[in-house]
């Protein structure tokens, strides 16, 4: 099994959506439950911006700039670097805050939720068009987190934490259907994923503190291991696509390694493919 390295310093309290983007020269990811964006610059400095109470996950925008999810809903800015301004927000409730997002190849935003106390089906993974018309497409989820869809764009791949699995669904023009198990997340607990241009998935197990890839056939061809137990979240970039960044989490830690909350790299065989920006 190979063994991930340590990028950065254990910066974030919780760190989540990792996303490599020319936009915004690299890497960008969130320390989410401080409402922080962190971008790793070229001299090996980590910038951080104050978003809201919450930062869920980040894009890159199809027009320029990027879409960040908030607390109960995203906001736009229009350069890489820009504070984002808020959209009306999704729901109302407080104890249900956003969690993980992604995009498709039409630049839909993918925007999932899940409840502070984690109340079982009180959450949704919603669509987000370009034109920002929002329909839900899976009710009843407890934990939706880690979504991305196949190089053809026929599968989207999708984790709802709770149920300890990675699921697959047909994409069928606006809609996602034929909703199946793909497969168990044993031994951790499934969180955030991507699609690397062969159509194998990268999973983070959090709580077993590894990384696994699977085939579109759902075939285990690899494992990374991190020093740190809570791995929340995976994206490939770099020069050649082939660096695997991956997040982790001190969240609730009684006894916290002292090197969560960091970020780790690792090289792999298959390079990943350009991140799906938001259309809007």
């Amino acid at each position: 099994m190979t063994r991930a390295e340590q990028l950065t310093d254990p910066l974030a309290y919780h760190g989540e959506g990792p996303c490599w983007s020319a936009a915004w020269g690299g890497l960008r990811w969130v320390d989410m439950l401080a409402g922080d964006l962190l971008t790793l610059r070229g001299d090996g400095t980590v910038d951080r911006l104050h978003v809201g109470t919450v930062a869920a996950f980040v894009r890159p925008r199809a027009v320029a700039g990027y879409v960040v999810g908030l607390e109960r809903g995203i906001a736009l800015a229009d350069g890489p670097d820009d504070v984002p301004v808020p959209r009306p927000e999704l729901w109302a409730d407080p104890g249900v805050r956003m969690n993980e997002g992604g995009c498709d190849a039409d630049g839909n935003l993918f925007a999932g939720s899940m409840a502070y106390d984690k109340t079982p089906g009180a959450a949704a993974l919603y669509r987000i068009t370009p034109a920002g018309e929002v329909t839900v497409v899976l009710p009843g989820v407890t934990v939706s987190n880690g979504i991305d869809f196949s190089p053809d764009g026929t599968r989207a791949y999708y984790d709802d934490t709770a149920t300890g699995r990675t699921d697959v669904l047909a994409v069928d023009g606006a809609a996602l259907t034929d909703r199946r198990p793909f497969h168990d997340g044993d031994p951790g607990r499934p969180d955030g994923l991507c699609v690397d241009s062969a159509g194998n998935v990268w999973v983070a197990l959090n709580g077993a503190g590894r990384l696994r890839c699977y085939s579109p056939d759902a075939e285990v061809l690899t494992e990374i291991s991190v020093p740190v137990r809570l791995t929340t979240a995976c994206t490939l970039g770099g020069d050649d696509g082939r660096d695997l960044f991956i997040t982790t989490s001190r969240e609730d830690l009684d006894d916290p390694e002292p090197a969560a909350g960091a970020v780790f790299q690792a090289r792999v065989d298959v390079p990943g493919r350009a991140v799906l920006p938001y259309g809007g």
